[in-house]
């Protein structure tokens, strides 16, 4: 169960946070999703927000040209 509720929040925020154009952006754009996620599934808000800051910022520095 733990692992299902896993993958939607990560699923969630991976889908949510996809974009920004500069570094700060891709930050606060995957720190909100990771916030809003980790809400939804009554979590640590504020681990979530830094979850989806850094996924999101490592994401799109890997792949520039899927997050524009």
């Amino acid at each position: 169960m733990r692992t299902a509720i896993l993958g939607l929040g990560f699923t969630c925020f991976a889908a949510l946070a996809g974009c920004g154009d500069t570094m700060g952006e891709q930050a606060l754009l995957g720190a909100g999703a990771g916030a809003g996620t980790s809400v939804l599934l009554d979590g640590n808000v504020a681990g979530g927000a830094l979850v989806g800051a850094a996924a999101n910022v490592a994401y799109c520095q890997k792949y520039p040209g899927r997050c524009n």
